[in-house]
């Protein structure tokens, strides 16, 4: 009897896992998370967006220790644009001289994040702003991809 549970649990087991499986793409297509294209993205006056007050966001120019985080050293935008095409699920929006904008989607939900890049000249340094478009908090992925980004350069 007992060696009937113990082969009856892995089959159920097994079963179950590969239903999971099979249904997570599925989960992914019906319950893409893209949230809509923030329309304060850019530079003001010489500023990125500030973070809102939930923890998914990082900023260059933030003054609260919560979402500030260092500036990339000065380098082109062309070096973060070539870090940031080798990374799958990221896609270039828009690119000016001196700022840069990409969307990140997170490959099984497809959360969007918003990246931009501002490369100030006067301070010789790129500021960044990563920001989740949807939830509150971001399990550290908007420090972790500037990291990645960073250490690609």
């Amino acid at each position: 009897m007992n060696r009937f549970l113990s082969r009856f649990t892995v089959a159920l087991t097994t079963l179950v896992l590969a239903l999971t499986l099979a249904i997570a793409p599925a989960n992914a297509a019906l319950f893409h998370f893209s949230g809509t294209r923030p329309t304060t993205l850019g530079v003001q006056n010489g500023k990125l967006s500030p973070c809102p007050s939930t923890p998914n966001c990082i900023n260059s120019q933030a003054a609260d220790i919560a979402h500030q985080i260092q500036p990339i050293a000065a380098s082109s935008l062309v070096k973060i644009k070539a870090a940031i095409v080798q990374i799958a699920d990221a896609s270039i929006i828009s690119e000016t001289e001196n700022y840069l904008y990409a969307e990140f989607t997170s490959p099984l939900m497809g959360f969007v994040d918003d990246v931009e890049f501002y490369l100030d000249a006067a301070a010789d340094v790129v500021h960044v702003r990563s920001a989740s478009r949807l939830g509150e908090s971001d399990l550290g992925a908007n420090r972790q991809r500037v990291a990645k980004i960073r250490s690609m350069m």
